[in-house]
């Protein structure tokens, strides 16, 4: 597996889109008429590995361009999503194109995605419309390391080597005109299946949120060798972080509500909640150190 030189060519991708979507606002007069740029991100949802290697061959979206995508709710999205590449959902009288992003394919390290860090999948010129499906298609590369073990990680037998994610159209952010975005969150901890303890398989999971209709939660655990796993949670919503090297976390795309958070801790030293923290679009709290003890 070259995956330093994976690494590295998703952080030179990064960089380059980094750099085109820091340009200023009238660079958006130079996409064509009947387009939009999609920006598409990915993020984690932590799980209790090492790493966690995925491979990632392609993604594509299928977008309605009629006026009123509602209408076509009563799709049958799994039978799309199999066809691409057909004429079916690429007929003209049905508004729903296939697109192709334009994605560094390769093999991704999910877990270094954590704590508010994401990588920029595409940024691909896409027709004007509302997105309904993504389709991403996954390699047979894939591995965890749990406890510096590395293990095969499998794909279920019988099932298409794709995800689909189904949208109802609404759920990306325009943030300049004819630009949108959305950012994907892998969810580790659902999306990886232990059978008899040591046979791992993959069956992903995804969330997805934009920035400025959801909030984060921040903060910072003392000390490292507590290894605390933390938990965010409220009647309707529960996330998961497991803090970085300095302590530091972040949850993302949270709805507005109240929470508690569960640092549950390990050698010896107490398990503590924080209650009533108060999350609001789209700011962020940091619920400052937490100085767990024996």
């Amino acid at each position: 597996m070259k995956t330093k030189q994976v690494f590295l060519g998703v952080m030179m991708f990064f960089a380059t889109a980094l750099a085109i979507t820091s340009c200023k606002k009238t660079d958006s007069a130079q996409i064509p008429a009947g387009k939009q740029n999609l920006s598409l991100y990915m993020t984690d949802g932590p799980g209790f590995f090492d790493k966690v290697f995925v491979e990632i061959k392609a993604v594509q979206v299928l977008v309605d361009t009629t006026k009123d995508t509602r209408k076509n709710d009563t799709c049958n999205w799994d039978r799309l999503g199999a066809y691409i590449g057909s004429t079916l959902g690429n007929r003209k009288d049905s508004g729903l194109v296939w697109t192709n992003l334009n994605i560094n394919a390769g093999v991704y390290d999910i877990l270094n995605l954590r704590n508010g860090v994401d990588t920029l999948l595409a940024s691909t010129e896409i027709p004007k419309g509302a997105i309904r499906l993504i389709r991403i298609e996954i390699g047979t590369n894939n591995s965890v390391v749990k406890d510096s073990v590395t293990y095969p990680l499998y794909w279920p037998d019988n099932k298409p080597n794709y995800i689909l994610i189904k949208l109802k159209g609404h759920e990306t952010e325009e943030f300049l005109p004819n630009k949108i975005r959305l950012w994907l969150d892998f969810d580790v901890s659902r999306s990886i299946v232990i059978v008899n303890n040591n046979k791992f398989y993959l069956k992903p999971v995804f969330h997805f949120f934009v920035e400025k209709s959801t909030a984060s939660v921040s903060g910072k655990v003392k000390p490292q060798d507590a290894k605390a796993v933390l938990t965010l949670f409220n009647a309707t919503d529960t996330a998961y972080a497991l803090p970085n090297k300095n302590g530091e976390f972040k949850m993302r795309g949270l709805k507005n509500g109240t929470y508690s958070l569960y640092v549950n801790a390990s050698n010896n030293y107490k398990d503590t909640t924080i209650n009533n923290i108060v999350v609001q679009a789209p700011k962020n709290t940091n619920v400052g150190v937490i100085e767990l003890k024996k």
